[in-house]
């Protein structure tokens, strides 16, 4: 047991490891990279003035959602707005990064696309690769993205009513939001190179699950790292060729230079 604990923990190590390396190749092409800073920035400013109103108006929405506490004594009232509050918030950075992406990821396809070719002949190509129009791929970049924001509400809104309650909606709740939009993160991010090579949504989500902990690892540090102001937008380029690197790993490719 302790032994597969190990090999688990290794592997989700070496998720996070693929952004890392993301980063190493950002900083080693700026050229190229500063490419995606500019539909990452364009989505950031949105998502940064949406979130700042969500913290403004935060005690606004949590009196709302809680009218069955109006008649209780003020300092249960409080305790349990406090808590509604801290569950839109988190509700609502759970939405923001994977919106974010989602939006960002329209906007920037080209840019990120260009990213993730460019990471790939650094590797030795894809060798199986088709030929994808670029409106087709405008295309099933929003139609992907869609599918993100949908999934996105449909695990957020369970969570964000787990986050009522008291100690585990402000421990347990917040690292599962972190899974889930870990994973949905890995999964849409390495969209480019399994598209690259005729392989669509289902057959990457299934190629994923095959080695779940490393894409969770990889998705997750992205996630925290989305969490972090700006972080989104500066590291949204390396978080592509991190994504290139994981779908080259889960096809059996190399990862390593020759």
């Amino acid at each position: 047991m302790s032994g597969t604990a190990t090999s688990t923990a290794r592997r989700f190590a070496g998720g996070a490891g693929f952004l890392l390396r993301g980063i190493g190749l950002y900083v080693r092409n700026p050229g190229l990279m500063l490419l995606g800073v500019v539909p990452a920035l364009i989505s950031g400013v949105l998502f940064l003035a949406a979130y700042a109103a969500l913290v403004f108006f935060v005690g606004d929405l949590a009196t709302a959602v809680t009218p069955f506490a109006d008649d209780w004594s003020t300092a249960t009232r409080r305790v349990v707005r406090v808590i509604a509050g801290l569950a839109i918030l988190g509700l609502g950075g759970l939405l923001a990064v994977l919106t974010f992406t989602a939006v960002t990821l329209v906007i920037g396809d080209p840019f990120y696309e260009k990213i993730s070719e460019r990471v790939e002949q650094r590797y030795g190509g894809a060798p199986d690769a088709v030929e994808v129009p670029f409106w087709a791929s405008l295309r099933r970049s929003l139609v992907d993205s869609i599918r993100l924001v949908a999934l996105a509400a449909l695990f957020g809104i369970p969570l964000f009513a787990a986050g009522f309650i008291p100690l585990l909606g402000q421990t347990v709740v917040p690292v599962i939001g972190a899974a889930v939009g870990g994973w949905l993160l890995a999964v849409e991010l390495v969209g480019a190179p399994f598209y690259r090579r005729g392989k669509g949504l289902r057959e990457r989500r299934a190629a994923l699950k095959v080695d779940r902990p490393t894409a969770l690892g990889f998705g997750m540090a992205v996630f925290v790292c989305f969490l972090i102001p700006l972080g989104a937008v500066v590291l949204m380029p390396a978080a592509i060729a991190g994504a290139t690197l994981l779908a080259r790993r889960t096809l059996g490719q190399p990862v390593t230079e020759d």
